[in-house]
């Protein structure tokens, strides 16, 4: 069969979009099939992260700390005003919006780059070719030079705790309450965890959130880690470690959640809605015929070489079916680097400068290893820190709380770690992921000239106490 297409992507997420997009930008000719569908019952591009994951999310913590500023925290700055309501309905209709807006933004890109945009599911067959079974039951095979795998991710089920979109749901129905709860139960205390807590807690409901490890945020630098720890237990958020959740049920408008906690001892909770955010898991059900050719590692995820290659010629995965950290902006820029990989070009993907960030308030960001990872693998280090409580803009902003860490080298002052909370550190810590791309120095920071008053500052105060010359507080 002589091939229809040059590309052809499966999954029109980040991974997926951004990958047929460069695809066609560089002069080939691109389809990318997608089945997801939206909230009004139409197909919708953009995957997860644009319609039920990063952008709602974000618009909700958006609005919910508003809310949460106009009843605590405006008020120091002089302004008072009546009490405020919040109508869940308008908020929610004003995240639907957004989504509305930037889905239909990805097809406008299609189009203006010539795009093919295929509603339906996609399955790649042996020989580059793709059966597409589209939603109205129709069924055609096509064929590329090369196929793109980004199917993304799904999230992952507690046996015993199947969603029913109501009372136990998944991070799509907790973007979707009618009403505040009363009682907010969260199993899982990561990003998704952590975030939607926080939205409802500043609208009102008692959050407990059931965590099964023992350290909290255990991926974060433990100092970061710490300082969250304190400041979510101040706004209320009831975070339990070591629990294992072993059972809930629905009775009638309330769910009983049964766990035994970190002393192994059998505990109850009562909640009106249950949010299960225990992680994510690599999308490949019925992606692949028997014949397809491409391998699955235990994890059910595919797997690829530093390249994104698969186990068969000539096709590719990115993005969250494949190994490395679930996150858009690495499976946008792996999509990138294929697609110049397909096109004869140099395209890399440096897995060890992709920034995290949580949206919390305050919000967490980091880069590179943590000072633990370091000293565990037997690689030197000094670090210097600086809190934003030291910092002018920051008590302007009357966010005050957090601060700045940065791990380097002990002998060569490489980079190796950067580490943050405060306000705003989801934009600052890009300019720490530049610095690491560029194997910079802690001295290569402290010499640049930061801008004053802003929050940037106490990224330059940290490279300085780095070698204990920080200006603004004693060393």
């Amino acid at each position: 069969m002589q091939a229809l297409y040059d590309v052809i992507v499966i999954g029109a997420g980040p991974a997926g979009y951004v990958a047929a997009i460069r695809a066609a930008q560089l002069g080939l000719k691109t389809a990318c099939i997608d089945d997801f569908v939206g909230k009004d019952g139409k197909p919708a591009l953009g995957g997860t992260c644009l319609n039920v994951g990063c952008i709602p999310s974000k618009a909700l913590l958006e609005s919910s700390q508003q809310f949460h500023a106009l009843q605590h925290s405006f008020k120091d700055h002089g302004i008072s005003a009546g009490e405020p309501t919040m109508d869940v309905g308008v908020m929610v209709a004003r995240k639907d919006k957004i989504v509305k807006q930037l889905t239909g933004g990805i097809g406008m890109l299609f189009k203006a780059n010539k795009v093919q945009s295929i509603a339906g599911r996609g399955k790649l067959l042996s020989g580059k070719r793709v059966e597409v079974t589209r939603h109205d039951g129709t069924v055609e095979t096509l064929s590329a030079s090369h196929i793109i795998l980004a199917s993304g991710s799904v999230p992952i089920q507690i046996p015993g705790l199947p969603f029913d979109g109501k009372h136990i749901v998944d991070n799509v129905g907790a973007l979707d309450f009618d009403v505040v709860p009363r009682r907010f139960g969260v199993i899982g205390a990561g990003v998704i965890g952590l975030e939607m807590g926080s939205v409802w807690k500043r609208l009102g409901a008692e959050v407990t959130i059931l965590e099964a490890l023992p350290d909290f945020l255990g991926s974060c630098d433990a100092d970061i880690a710490r300082i969250a720890a304190r400041e979510f237990k101040k706004q209320g958020l009831d975070i339990k470690l070591g629990c294992k959740v072993n059972a809930a049920e629905v009775r009638g408008e309330e769910v009983h959640v049964g766990y035994t906690d970190a002393k192994g001892e059998p505990q109850t909770i009562v909640v009106d809605r249950l949010l299960v955010a225990v992680g994510r898991r690599a999308h490949t059900r019925g992606l692949l015929a028997d014949d397809a050719g491409v391998s699955l590692n235990p994890r059910g995820q595919i797997e690829v070489d530093e390249h994104n290659r698969t186990s068969a010629d000539d096709v590719w995965a990115i993005g969250d079916c494949v190994r490395g950290p679930m996150l858009a902006h690495r499976g946008s820029e792996e999509g990138i680097a294929v697609a110049e990989r397909i096109a004869g070009k140099a395209g890399h993907v440096n897995l060890d400068t992709i920034p995290w960030v949580i949206y919390t308030e305050p919000e967490v960001a980091w880069v590179g290893k943590t000072e633990k990872e370091c000293k565990d693998a037997g690689i030197p280090v000094r670090t210097g820190s600086f809190p934003f409580a030291a910092i002018g803009r920051a008590m302007a902003m009357n966010e005050t709380c957090g601060q700045v860490k940065i791990v380097a080298h002990a002998d060569t002052d490489r980079v190796l770690g950067v580490h943050m909370i405060g306000p705003m550190v989801s934009e600052l810590i890009a300019e720490c992921v530049v610095a690491m791309e560029f194997q910079a120095s802690s001295e290569d920071l402290a010499r640049i000239c930061h801008a004053h008053p802003t929050l940037s500052e106490a990224v330059h105060e940290a490279a300085l106490a780095v070698d204990k010359r920080a200006i603004h507080r004693v060393n």
